[in-house]
């Protein structure tokens, strides 16, 4: 596995190069995308009043819905470590419609707390299994928690219950240029805390304790649109990249190539059904 600095270089050109499909999604995403943290927002029960940190907020729709749940008087920090997602975020979700919504583009594993600390609570959706260093990372969001903060977040277990995830890679991999290097090991992706064990260890030494980690299994609905859902799943993964500067041509082979391999979770009239299995995690802090 390469070494953490690496490996953090490598997230940070990776997440720069994959925004700009994420904001042109980002609607999608925010719908499609929902079952994915349901979980753990609802486990979380934000109060009026409380102060909320959404990590890896992306282009902002997790932490709106977080920003309403504290009105009146609370707070929603969205920090995310791509700047073009957090520009995003603020241009859909600006201050003076959303009451108390801020949002802060930063490595959460580099930071020495939040700004906006001391929180109440904390929401992650999909997001300390891409972290380079989970531990630094778990411990600044430790760090950035009241004494008593709860922490609730999901990530993808493996690729067994999450059969579509590499769907759109692999369909659209053989139409466009190089890809960046796929993880390794424990290095950084969809299925790096796919061990419960491994997930465990890496929140206790962040200094959190009564950890949870529960399987739950939710379905994505997409709507019959193959070339769309397509396009959406291979954007925001490894391949979007290289499908952004691949020639209007590519771009069509690569859809169609995506589009035959994600035909078994497609219902003609109905839509896309995609299971995905991930971990809801709970934890919080006692001092």
């Amino acid at each position: 596995m390469a070494d953490t600095a690496i490996l953090r270089a490598r997230n940070a050109e990776f997440w720069a190069q994959a925004a700009p499909g994420w904001i042109r999604h980002a609607d999608r995403q925010d719908t499609v995308g929902r079952p994915l943290g349901a979980a753990a927002m609802d486990w979380l029960r934000p109060q009026s009043g409380e102060r909320i940190l959404d990590v890896g907020c992306g282009c902002g729709g997790t932490t709106a819905e977080l920003a309403a749940a504290v009105a009146p008087g609370g707070a929603a920090v969205g920090l995310d470590l791509a700047e073009l997602m957090v520009a995003a975020a603020r241009e859909r979700f600006p201050d003076d419609r959303y009451p108390g919504i801020r949002f802060v583009a930063a490595d959460i594993e580099t930071l020495g707390v939040v700004p906006g600390a001391p929180f109440d609570a904390v929401y992650s959706r999909m997001t300390l299994m891409l972290l380079a260093d989970p531990v630094a990372g778990c411990a600044t969001i430790r760090r950035s928690l009241r004494p008593g903060g709860r922490l609730a977040a999901t990530v993808f277990r493996d690729g067994s219950v999450n059969p579509w995830l590499p769907a759109a890679m692999l369909g659209a991999a053989p139409h466009v240029g190089v890809l960046p290097p796929l993880p390794l090991g424990d290095e950084p992706g969809p299925f790096s805390f796919a061990e419960p064990a491994r997930v465990t260890r890496i929140l206790t030494t962040a200094g959190f304790e009564a950890i949870t980690i529960q399987p739950h299994d939710v379905t994505l609905h997409a709507p019959d649109e193959p070339d769309a859902v397509a396009e959406w799943l291979i954007e925001l993964g490894p391949a979007g990249a290289a499908y952004r500067n691949t020639s209007p041509t590519g771009q069509a082979s690569a859809r169609s190539g995506a589009a035959r391999l994600l035909e078994r979770f497609r219902q003609p009239g109905t839509g896309y059904r995609l299971p995905a299995g991930h971990w809801f995690i709970t934890a919080v802090t006692t001092g």
